[in-house]
């Protein structure tokens, strides 16, 4: 699947759900999910890290169509096949 796509997919299943709730809203969401996420780690509990990694990235696909931002162009932009901080694939940066 293609970022674009899973950016359409959360778009037809949420997107009515998102905007009723709005952007700080969603974002508490989003924060929420990081926090099962930590402790998923905490905890080395691989099937549940595996489920909180899909909820956080939903999330995210949620903000970005709030904002209408392509996430997509987005992250290509951000991270153009190289690291943005020392341009070289791979990354030689010491942190």
């Amino acid at each position: 699947m293609e970022i674009s796509e899973f950016q359409k997919l959360m778009y037809d299943l949420y997107a009515h759900n998102d905007k009723r709730r709005g952007g700080p809203a969603t974002t508490l969401w989003l924060v929420e999910e990081v926090g099962e996420l930590a402790e998923a780690i905490r905890r080395n509990d691989m099937e549940n890290l595996r489920e909180e990694l899909a909820d956080c990235f939903a999330w995210i696909g949620a903000l970005a169509n709030l904002y209408d931002i392509d996430l997509e162009k987005a992250f290509l932009e951000k991270y153009p096949l190289v690291c943005p901080t020392c341009r070289k694939n791979p990354c030689i940066c010491t942190d």
